[in-house]
């Protein structure tokens, strides 16, 4: 058991160098959603506290994500997210795609899927009221009608 104890703390150590490379762009994103579409401040300000942890280039990492596994753990959510859905690139998607993106907006705060129950675990604040949660997806269905397919 001693030598179990003992090599299951060398993983843990040694894992500890390799980390994840940060998902942390230092340059203003010129195909971030906003340089294409309109969004006000009260939904904009709604998306960088509860949406852009995992679905823009510009993560704001908790002390946690020092440390492995869960430096793995959030780089694996961070991309994925980005991969279903990335506000810093947004306005690079087809009109067809952008719409798309938009409507799974909707259906994913419909059913309350989003954000994740993981990330308010630790992200309390990231929570969406129920007036935030209508605000955004009225926000995505009226710029959804503005979207040229």
């Amino acid at each position: 058991m001693r030598k179990v104890m003992i090599a299951l703390l060398a993983i843990i150590i040694v894992i500890q160098f390799f980390k994840p490379a940060r998902n942390v762009s230092a340059a203003q994103p010129v195909n971030d959603i906003t340089t294409k579409y309109a969004v006000p401040d009260s939904v904009l300000t709604i998306l960088k506290r509860s949406c852009y942890d995992c679905h823009s280039n510009n993560t704001e990492y908790p002390w946690y994500s020092n440390y492995q596994p869960m430096a793995w753990w959030l780089d694996h959510h961070i991309k994925e997210g980005k991969r279903e859905l990335n506000f810093s690139e947004f306005a690079t998607y087809a009109p067809k795609k952008a719409d798309h993106k938009l409507e799974e907006v909707v259906e994913m705060i419909e059913k309350k899927a989003m954000p994740l129950d993981s990330y308010l675990w630790m992200h309390e604040n990231a929570k969406l009221t129920s007036s935030e949660a209508q605000l955004l997806m009225d926000w995505a269905k009226n710029l959804r009608t503005t979207i040229k397919i």
